[in-house]
């Protein structure tokens, strides 16, 4: 049986070699980064000698599979041409950035429709996506994050995100990002085999189980079905240890890299003991 591999969220602050090497001390497999700071502000410059250095730390201490993680401010779905404009420069720079950087997945959340509507805001997703990944890097994949559905948000829906993709076409290749917390908000019972399977079958039959890439592994401290993006620490919340021990236990998910977002307030030893208890879930 192969190996579970997680992850956590980390910063870059200290530079991608000092993240690479706190993922080490941690007993990480691999890391999620910001590929600049989530909440605005310039990209800052990248340095060829770093690029070498994190690349150089990143095959010699043996990490598996790092993720990168678009900003917060990139909204996709906006009917704001100013934001449009943002989001296709963003995505083109950050997955330039993740190649360089020899990441193979950069992780994006859709956005929000705007006053145009739901079918306008998936229109909007499709064409900064094409927009922005022509003629760039293929050897990183962007994959569209499932979310929680809450207010205007794009993608709580798993035909909102074949939509997408549909729409796309043949120009890019799009992946999709699972999230447990995220799933469950939406409506989907992952605290058990028959939940999950449901999921499965349904990922399936909408858009196709190979497009699955990666999954953030987080509890959620809202209710099943709450539409709320709410994360919570690994067995404190209402998927549990019971429900979690389910998901990295499926034969279909624990084949995916996971990566802990859970809140631990920057007490990044926090990680380390989550990443402990969910490899004493999984069975041997």
């Amino acid at each position: 049986m192969t190996a579970m591999i997680i992850g956590a969220h980390l910063s870059i602050g200290k530079g991608y070699p000092a993240a690479a090497r706190q993922a080490v001390s941690l007993q990480l497999d691999g890391f999620q980064y910001f590929t600049r700071n989530p909440r605005g502000g310039a990209v800052r410059a990248l340095p060829e000698s770093e690029v070498q250095e994190f690349r150089h730390v990143v095959e010699t201490l043996g990490l598996k599979a790092n993720l990168a993680h678009l900003p917060y401010t990139v909204n996709m779905g906006s009917d704001d041409p100013r934001l449009q404009d943002f989001a296709v420069m963003v995505v083109r720079q950050d997955i330039e950035r993740a190649s360089a950087l020899g990441t193979p997945f950069l992780v994006a959340h859709p956005g929000h429709f705007g006053q145009a509507g739901v079918e306008a805001g998936l229109m909007q997703v499709a064409n900064t996506i094409r927009m922005a990944l022509e003629g760039a890097p293929t050897d990183s994949v962007f994959c569209l994050e499932v979310m929680a559905g809450q207010g205007r948000e794009i993608g709580g829906r798993l035909e909102e995100l074949a939509a997408i993709m549909s729409l796309v076409g043949d120009k890019a290749e799009v992946g999709v990002c699972l999230d447990s917390a995220h799933l469950f908000a939406a409506g989907w019972d992952v605290r058990n085999h028959a939940g999950i399977d449901e999921l499965i079958e349904t990922i399936d039959a909408t858009f196709g189980w190979e497009r699955v890439k990666v999954m953030h592994l987080n509890d959620s401290k809202v209710p099943l079905g709450s539409r709320r993006d709410r994360h919570e620490l690994i067995g404190q919340g209402e998927i549990g240890l019971d429900g979690i021990k389910a998901i990295v236990n499926h034969p279909y998910l624990r084949q995916l890299p996971m990566y802990l977002e859970t809140p631990v307030n920057g007490d990044y030893k926090r990680y380390q003991q989550e990443a402990q208890l969910v490899r004493e879930l999984v069975r041997g």
